[in-house]
């Protein structure tokens, strides 16, 4: 695709149902005010776990957005995804009718799907029999139905796709929903990411690769990011979901535009299965490539929404990877992890993170990384400790990195 035929790109909405907010509002004022949404897990008895903490999603009713026979026929995934839609379009003010149906698609991703109703069935299947399984559970469970849901229930006839990159999801559905707009396939995108994986067995099972924190007497502080004692990330849940539409649509109607998306590229380690590759040269190549798509100079960028998952691994090689790609630049660039406040959502991570920063370039605020109190030598960048920061963002970057080696950074800047 050459440069000339691409169009503009820009965020009209925004929908986020999240671990401290369940409102694109609230979550906005949850990240400028430090809010920590990390507690003991409520879902199910994790008292013979290793981890018994996680970032859940509190006060959330589904059916404040779907009758309850809908609700009943889908999983806790699905329900975040649908809902945060369905905020965002009425953020925008986008009405899908019989006219633009076809020119307005969807794409969500997730890294898990429906892991509650599949453990669920297991149950009932090893009890009560094959013949008991619920006729709901497959398309319950499979990952795409988030994506396919929101479609039926908002009616976007449009392109449509889930992208299943483990914790990367996200941001792939942003980048490549923008990439169809660029391109004339579409006209608006309902995009980004969702997870409800706060289940007995995969806290379990990310607790036996030793990826969580197991800071089980002090929730509140265990997702410390770029901290010298981090542990582990803290698994969280819910919703992120951009309306992306092209420039000209969107005035044509009188759109509210919060910014313009201008860049996106991902990339892979092509090392190990969980581990990046030591000093994180597949997430460099992706910031340097998503800043070439933009075409924007390492020395325009004002923030970065870190993955910053708190892990060992994660927060030392995503440093080293800013530096890599932005020189001296980057240690006067503002980066800083919501995850601190959110936990790590997963294949629903780049959807809120996205949400995240483009609602720090409208409001001029870069959100804090909290939990920052003993700076890890190897991370050596302005993280935005403690408190948000009022500062003018004409650039900002979204990273998000996955298991199986998956980088993809997404850039924003100022309309």
């Amino acid at each position: 695709m050459t440069d000339y035929i691409r169009k503009r790109v820009v965020v009209t909405g925004v929908g986020a149902i999240t671990p401290i907010g369940n409102t694109p509002d609230e979550y906005w004022e949850g990240l400028i005010s430090g809010r920590n949404g990390i507690d003991y897990i409520t879902h199910f008895d994790a008292s013979s776990h290793d981890c018994r903490i996680a970032g859940e999603v509190k006060n959330f009713d589904p059916h404040d957005y779907l009758e309850r026979k809908e609700v009943k026929r889908m999983d806790r995934f699905s329900q975040f995804g649908v809902s945060a839609a369905k905020q965002a379009l009425a953020d925008a003010k986008l009405v899908i009718n019989e006219l633009n149906a076809e020119q307005i698609g969807v794409i969500i991703g997730s890294g898990i799907g429906g892991i509650k109703v599949l453990e669920d069935q297991q149950t009932v299947y090893l009890n009560r029999g094959a013949d008991r399984c619920s006729p709901f559970m497959i398309p319950m469970m499979i990952a795409n139905m988030a994506a396919g849901l929101t479609a039926i229930h908002t009616g976007a006839k449009g392109p449509n796709n889930c992208t299943v990159t483990a914790c990367a999801a996200g941001s792939n559905a942003i980048g490549d929903a923008f990439r169809l707009i660029q391109g004339g396939y579409a006209q608006a995108m309902i995009c980004g990411g969702c997870e409800a994986a706060i289940t007995p067995l995969s806290v379990a099972g990310f607790a036996a690769c030793k990826a969580l924190s197991f800071r089980n007497d002090d929730p509140a502080h265990a997702c410390r990011p770029f901290d010298r004692d981090r542990d582990g990330f803290v698994m969280g849940e819910g919703a992120g979901i951009l309306i992306l539409e092209e420039l000209q649509h969107a005035l044509s109607r009188g759109a509210r535009i919060y910014g313009e998306m201008v860049g996106y590229a991902m990339t892979c380690d092509a090392y190990h299965i969980t581990s990046p590759v030591p000093g994180g040269e597949g997430a460099a190549r992706a910031i340097q490539l998503a800043l070439k798509d933009a075409g924007i100079t390492p020395e325009q960028v004002t923030y970065i929404n870190a993955h910053g998952t708190s892990t060992p691994a994660n927060d030392s090689n995503e440093t080293s990877a800013i530096k890599t790609a932005l020189g001296d630049h980057a240690y006067k660039t503002a980066v800083s992890s919501t995850k601190s406040m959110t936990g790590h959502l997963l294949g629903g991570s780049g959807g809120i993170e996205a949400v995240a920063t483009v609602l720090a370039i409208a409001n001029e605020q870069i959100p804090p990384t909290i939990n920052l109190e003993s700076p890890d030598a190897a991370c050596d960048l302005d993280y935005v400790p403690h408190t948000s920061r009022a500062q003018k963002i004409e650039v900002a970057l979204s990273n998000s990195f996955g298991f199986g080696g998956h980088n993809v950074t997404l850039v924003f800047k100022k309309y």
